[in-house]
This record gives structure tokens, sequence and C-alpha cells, in this order.
């Protein structure tokens, strides 16, 4: 007769490692956004000395902010990805969701800087000198940040990378900034209306805080192992319990670690079957989960029809 419960089993190769070229491509978006950043210091240290603009002074340290930032992203994706280890079972995917919360702090920094110098625009108008020289660095920022960011779009769309898709909503929240800047350095010249600078500045910082609200809760989600969306575990059990020789299942758990997931469930099958046969059962549905979610750990455990026992009260 077989065990009442057959051993959890798992499959290394149902967890593909990230592929090189993926690995290669979030390095390159955080080394591109490190020197994106470090080029647009220089200019708008130039910009500011220039024309004494407060507007080009808050993109200058909204700068500074992005090369921090980046920074952060560039060691916690040299964390994330290190395969697993032995002090490290489930590998260190959380390195990204740590550098999405980090980003999150440095975007709302920036946005509360932002509107502290727009009251100060507000309160205190000052007057732009070569406002010809700062539009054109701006112009130049504005040109380097769409690159910048359709080089991480890519990278995101083809890796999933939580800390690079961060750093690209913290990019697109500067061009924003940045074309507030150029809009109000125009009016500045060509109508001479001091105000356009700080009311476009306050619109600005509330797009910014509304976006480092999202990374820093979807940061959060993936710290607090949330569970993955429904319509992803009803896929799962759809998959599971499609397999001719599975009669249910039960204690379906779900969590995203950086690009990694994992899956854990426990099939129910008929408790008169060899555990050979439960096994092939198991090992099938694994396959086709794991095909399902190629970057999915998947752990089955085999449980006999019929047995009353304990189960995760959440199914």
């Amino acid at each position: 007769m077989p065990d009442d419960k057959a051993s959890a089993i798992s499959m290394p190769e149902a967890s593909a490692p990230l592929p090189e070229r993926d690995g290669r491509l979030m390095r390159w978006a955080s080394y591109a956004s490190v020197s994106a950043a470090s080029v647009m210091i220089v200019a708008k240290l130039a910009g500011w000395i220039a024309t004494d603009s407060v507007s080009l002074l808050s993109t200058l340290i909204d700068s500074f902010l992005d090369v921090g930032a980046s920074l952060v992203n560039l060691v916690a994706i040299h964390h994330a990805l290190q395969p697993a280890d032995r002090e490290h079972r489930f590998g260190h995917g959380k390195a990204e969701p740590l550098a999405g919360l980090a980003q999150a702090a440095f975007i709302t920094g920036s946005a509360a800087f932002l509107l502290i110098e727009a009251g100060h625009r507000l309160f205190e108008p000052r007057e732009i000198a070569r406002t010809d020289f700062g539009i054109a660095v701006i112009v130049a920022s504005i040109a380097i940040t769409l690159v910048l960011v359709a080089f991480q779009m890519y990278v995101v769309r083809r890796t999933g990378s939580v800390a690079i898709r961060a750093d690209s909503l913290h990019y697109r929240s500067d061009l924003l900034l940045n074309l507030g800047v150029l809009v109000s350095l125009v009016a500045v010249r060509e109508l001479g209306w001091t105000l356009a600078d700080p009311l476009l500045a306050f619109v600005i910082a509330g797009y910014i805080l509304r976006g480092a609200w999202g990374i820093g809760r979807t940061a959060l989600d993936h710290l607090m192992d949330h569970e993955l969306p429904d319509e992803d575990r009803r896929r799962i059990r759809g998959i599971a319990l499609a397999h001719p020789g599975v009669h249910d299942l039960h204690d379906l758990r779900t969590r995203a670690s950086g690009t990694q997931v994992f899956i854990q469930l426990d099939l129910e099958m008929d408790g008169e079957m060899s555990l050979r046969t439960a096994h092939a059962i198991a090992t099938e549905v694994m396959e086709r989960v794991a095909t399902a979610y190629p970057n999915a750990e998947v752990f089955i455990h085999q449980d006999p029809l019929g047995i009353h026992e304990h189960h995760h009260r959440f199914g």
C-alpha cells in the first residue's frame, strides 16, 4: 500500500534561471541610468550657474537624486541576479523590491523638494538670466531622458524587472519636470510670466508623488509575499485540474521575488495508485505549470483523495 502522503517534490528545471541575455540587459539598463544622470548633472550645473534659475537648480538636485537612486538599483540588480546559494536557498530576488522601496523614498524626497522650491518661487519670483542657454540645457536633458526611458521600457518588457520599472517611472517623472521647466523658461522669456514655473511645479510634484505611491505599494507587495493576481491563481488551478489523474487541489500558495515566481500546491489523487504513478502525475502537472510560468519554481505535494487533514484556510 502506498503511504498516505507521497513526498513533496520540486524540479530544478521548473525554475529556469533568468536568461543570460536578460541579466545583461538589466545590468546595461542600470549602467545607462547612472551614466545619463551623471551627464545631466554636469549640464544642469552649467545651466544653473549661467542662469541663476531656481527651477534649473531643482532639476539639478533631482538629477543628484537620480544618481543616488540609480546606484541603489545597480547594487540591488547585482545582488538580485546572483543564483541561489547555501545561505539564500530561494535566491536574492528580494533585493529588487528593496531597491523599489528606496526608489519610492527618493522620488518622494524629490517631490517634497520641488514643492518647497515652488512655494519659494510663488512668493519670491526671481528674474532669470540667459534663458536661451537654460532652454538648450533642458532640451538636451529631455532628449537624453527620452532615449534612456525607451531603453528601460524595452528591458522591462523583456525581463519584468521591478527595479528597472521603478527607475523608468522616476525618469518619466523627470521628463514632466523638465518639460515644465522648459515651458516656464519659454514663458519667462517670451511673456515675462514668472509664475509659470511654480504653478507647473505644483502639478508635476503631485504626479511624482502618485508614482512614488505606486512603486512603494508594489515593492511592499513583493517584500510581504503578496499572492499573485487572482487571474494567475485561477490559471494555475485550471492547469492542474486539467490533468485526468488529478481529482482536486488545495493549499495553492504563490509569491513573487524579483523576476522569479514561487508556486506551491497540494494535488489530491486516487489513494490506491502507486507512489511512482502519483509522482509521474505530479511531474506532468509541474511541467505544465512551469511552461506557463517560465521563471517559476513549482513545488507540488501529493495527497491521497479522501484523507481528512487540516488545510490552509485560504485555499
